[in-house]
């Protein structure tokens, strides 16, 4: 790049742009339409003939315009990377950063509930009700391994390891990255057909088994059941209710706020109701969950756009105090929502 300040990888990069797309030589006319330097033919041309000595462009002997060089495709190409990967770390890192945001946020909301309440509550993460895919990053983490973020609708990130015979030099990468995302992006699964698929590996040449392996890891990370995250706080206020303070019946309803295994069935319940965003309550042996069964439970169904859903619970005595319950979780439903239009 020694030699190339500002204005002339400006024209450089009109000359192989134009290039590109027309596959004629370009003349400084051209150029000066091209670009938004305001500068005079001859201006143009001046800097033209520097590029030419470097090396970056050439002039062919039928033509009084000029084509870019293998040197000036390198740099553009090495260019065009290097924004790419800038943009690629910058979205991961703002994806990474809101998702971090978003569990503290649901921690503290499930503390706060249980001091507001004396009951002992849950909430889960929300989770992402259309699996449409947003973006795909391939990246290498050794010679033989490459990293594969897919990140799907609800900004969901799945990241899984691929295996690959020989190392891909950056080229090879950014030209796969742009085919997957090209072909893939704001699909579903179902709307990836075997033609589709097809055409890709031929486009992908020796490296169509990449191609392959990448398309069943989306299958996978946009089908696949999510890992309910669920968060808890105030188990310990079971033990105010002389009517669950029972040894054995706070035994197992401590068990299932700790192992949260349980508790993904009220949450699977609440939100397979996909009109449902109101308040739940279920009384005793209503509760899909039977070591609730001497509890009430109120829930209700949170949204935050683009699909994503999740439950917020709280779990008393029968003779919980409803109307307070039934108000403060309409109160956080309204709450939650402004704070993550404010998050956006």
């Amino acid at each position: 790049m020694q030699g190339l300040d500002e204005r002339k990888m400006k024209i450089l990069q009109a000359i192989i742009r134009n290039y590109l797309e027309t596959g004629e030589p370009v003349g400084s006319r051209t150029i000066s339409k091209y670009t938004d330097l305001n500068l005079s033919s001859a201006t143009i041309r001046n800097e033209m003939a520097d590029l030419e000595e470097l090396g970056y462009i050439l002039q062919p002997h039928t033509s009084a315009g000029r084509i870019p060089s293998d040197k000036g495709y390198r740099l553009y190409v090495d260019q065009l990377m290097e924004e790419k990967e800038r943009e690629v770390e910058e979205r991961k890192e703002l994806l990474l950063e809101k998702e971090d945001k978003m569990e503290r946020l649901l921690k503290q909301v499930a503390k706060v509930l249980a001091q507001n309440t004396n009951y002992a509550t849950m909430i889960s993460a929300p989770q992402t009700q259309r699996n449409k895919l947003k973006f795909i990053q391939l990246s290498r983490v050794d010679a033989h391994q490459l990293l594969t973020v897919i990140v799907s609708e609800g900004n969901m990130i799945k990241n899984s390891i691929l295996h690959v015979e020989e190392e891909l030099d950056d080229e090879t990468l950014l030209k796969l990255n742009i085919l997957l995302n090209t072909h893939l992006n704001g699909l579903s699964i179902g709307e990836i057909n075997l033609g589709m698929i097809t055409v890709m590996k031929q486009q992908a040449g020796i490296h169509s088994t990449i191609v392959g392996n990448v398309i069943d890891a989306v299958a996978e990370a946009i089908q696949a059941e999510e890992d309910l995250e669920i968060y808890t706080s105030g188990t310990n206020n079971i033990f105010k209710y002389p009517e669950l303070a029972d040894n054995h019946k706070a035994s197992e309803l401590v068990s299932t706020f700790e192992e949260k295994r349980l508790l993904t069935n009220l949450v699977e319940e609440t939100l397979a109701d996909e009109n449902s965003t109101g308040i739940q309550v279920y009384i005793g042996d209503e509760t899909p969950v039977q070591t609730m069964k001497d509890c009430s439970v109120v829930t209700a169904t949170y949204e935050l756009g683009e699909g994503m859903k999740g439950t917020i619970g709280i779990i008393g005595p029968k003779r919980m105090d409803y109307d307070k319950v039934v108000g403060t979780l309409k109160t956080l439903m309204h709450q939650l929502d402004e704070l993550y239009k404010k998050k956006e």
